[in-house]
């Protein structure tokens, strides 16, 4: 499980980030770079890290589940992720 120190840090990237969305799109079609470097540095989306929604693990993240591949095997095997089944040959 991830510190939920990290947890929390992430969520804040995120409520900033879409704070400043519209703000950022306005300054990026006005090509005015200098504002876009007045704004707070986790005002940029790519700060926002994909986090696992069970155990907040980072690496090994599968998009699709919004899963680290760990919580992913774990649920497969239990039959809790409809349409995942084990495969074998």
């Amino acid at each position: 499980m991830a510190k939920k120190s990290w947890i929390a840090r992430n969520q804040r990237k995120l409520r900033t980030v879409e704070k400043y969305a519209d703000l950022r799109h306005k300054l990026k079609v006005e090509k005015d770079y200098i504002g876009l470097t007045m704004l707070p540095r986790d005002a940029s989306p790519t700060r926002v890290v994909n986090r696992c929604a069970i155990s907040g693990r980072r690496r090994a993240y599968l998009r699709r589940f919004k899963l680290s591949r760990i919580s992913f095997r774990e649920l497969a095997s239990a039959g809790m992720i409809p349409g995942v089944t084990k495969s074998s040959w």
